[in-house]
């Protein structure tokens, strides 16, 4: 992980997204935290049993903007259908790693 990561207490945005497509099985979650983490970006990422992804970021807003834009085609495999998107809830970012971005299961 790069030590470089925003501070969760230094995020001036954060947002939830949900990717639907062929997303699951294309490396689509450790490509999203290697992406965020080139970003500075603090936050999640995780699998859902309908097999969309889903992601809680937050970090300063030129960089959650570029991982949005990453999102809408993914990695090498992947097919993106939708990227959902909206801001997310004061008790998601108070969910989020003190730093970092995680893989969850």
């Amino acid at each position: 992980m790069a030590d470089h990561q925003t501070p969760r207490s230094r995020c001036t945005t954060g947002r939830m997204l949900r990717v639907t497509g062929r997303v699951q099985g294309v490396f689509f979650r450790a490509s999203a935290q290697a992406e965020a983490e080139d970003l500075s970006l603090t936050g999640w990422v995780r699998n859902t049993e309908d097999g969309a992804v889903e992601i809680v970021v937050g970090g300063q807003g030129p960089a959650v903007d570029a991982l949005i834009r990453w999102c809408h085609h993914g990695p090498k495999n992947a097919r993106v259908d939708q990227v959902e998107e909206r801001a997310a809830t004061a008790d998601e970012l108070a969910a989020l790693p003190d730093s970092g971005f995680e893989i969850r299961r």
